[in-house]
């Protein structure tokens, strides 16, 4: 009898407002997003919302999206571009379904994207190589038609 029960389903008389993440995939719905966009959006979304402690995101701002990126790219070590990806859904969750401009974050350390050196061999490297070769003559070709660049002269 002395118990109250607060529902999301309008019995009180206004209409039930809609969830956050049923916001979210409206928003995405109306932009005409690919299902898949929808999916790792929602996924982003809720990851943030589990970083923060389950708090609404309409409680919090910048200082806990930058925080919640910062994570990502100091701490898991994801690739720039995941965290790219959390930054967009965090940015569409803001925009379009809280109707919130979230300011320029400041101090987000962005993840670096790997130095990639192509390996090449100079041509002492291959000559030496070569002449750790054994088996038939077809082993040498191999490795040469592998090299790309007429090594029968070396």
């Amino acid at each position: 009898m002395g118990q109250h029960f607060e529902s999301n389903s309008g019995f009180s008389g206004q209409p039930a407002k809609p969830r956050l993440l049923d916001r979210v995939r409206e928003a995405i719905r109306r932009k005409h997003y690919s299902r898949r966009t929808e999916e790792t959006y929602v996924h982003w979304i809720k990851r943030f919302i589990y970083h923060s402690g389950k708090r609404h995101p309409s409680e919090i701002g910048a200082a806990e999206v930058t925080a919640f990126l910062n994570h990502l790219s100091s701490e898991r070590h994801v690739a720039s571009a995941t965290q790219n990806q959390a930054l967009a859904a965090l940015l569409f969750l803001y925009k379009e379904a809280l109707g919130q401009a979230l300011p320029w974050l400041d101090g987000l350390d962005r993840a670096k994207r790997p130095v990639r050196l192509p390996v090449v061999l100079s041509e002492a490297e291959v000559r030496a190589l070569l002449a750790h070769l054994e088996g038939t003559s077809g082993s040498w070709l191999a490795c040469c038609m592998a090299r790309g660049c007429g090594c029968a002269s070396v």
